[in-house]
């Protein structure tokens, strides 16, 4: 299978598990789970094919880890990201000292200013390390890096979780506990 399948693929599962299911006639179980057959016949339904093969090599391919299958095989999920209101069934964890949350350089006064918020989202998503939050932050312009106290953070009473692809989620992140590296 080619590398751009695989893209094209994983764009698509992006779309509709993360931000519109309804489009294509799923609905998100708790967890943000749906049975894989489901998917596969939506997707044919509206006229984007997908092979059970091919959901495997795009769970198991992809650098970010954007989707997961629960432990039978028969479910599959966006393992953060949405945009929909769903319940990850993720629990609250203890965050190493430091976050890092990449971003393009267009954004930087308005974080210092107002902080991380999750917009339409339902985290922020940091990282444990800086390279990759450059990466993110790349997608968006030259990047920028904040480094996040986390402990403090945690200290202070805000919530932390991390998906099972390791990206770590926060409500918002004020701009006393960003700086800028």
């Amino acid at each position: 299978m080619s590398d751009s399948r695989l893209v094209k693929i994983s764009k698509y599962l992006s779309k509709y598990l993360r931000h519109t299911p309804d489009a294509i006639g799923i609905k998100l179980a708790p967890g943000g789970w749906v049975t894989v057959d489901e998917l596969i016949t939506a997707c044919a339904k509206n006229k984007f094919s997908i092979t059970r093969q091919e959901l495997e090599a795009v769970v198991e391919s992809s650098d970010k880890q954007r989707f997961s299958f629960d432990s039978t095989g028969t479910l599959i999920r966006a393992n953060q990201g949405h945009s929909v209101e769903v319940d990850l069934q993720l629990e609250p964890v203890v965050p190493p000292d430091e976050l890092y949350h990449g971003t393009g350089h267009k954004s930087v006064d308005s974080i210092m200013e107002t902080g991380l918020c999750k917009m339409s989202r339902h985290h922020v998503h940091l990282s444990k390390d800086i390279a990759t939050a450059q990466t993110v932050g790349a997608r968006h312009g030259k990047p920028v890096v904040f480094a996040i106290s986390a402990t403090a953070m945690y200290q202070a009473g805000y919530i932390f979780y991390c998906s099972d692809n390791g990206v770590w989620l926060v409500d918002c992140v004020p701009p006393e506990y960003l700086q800028k590296i």
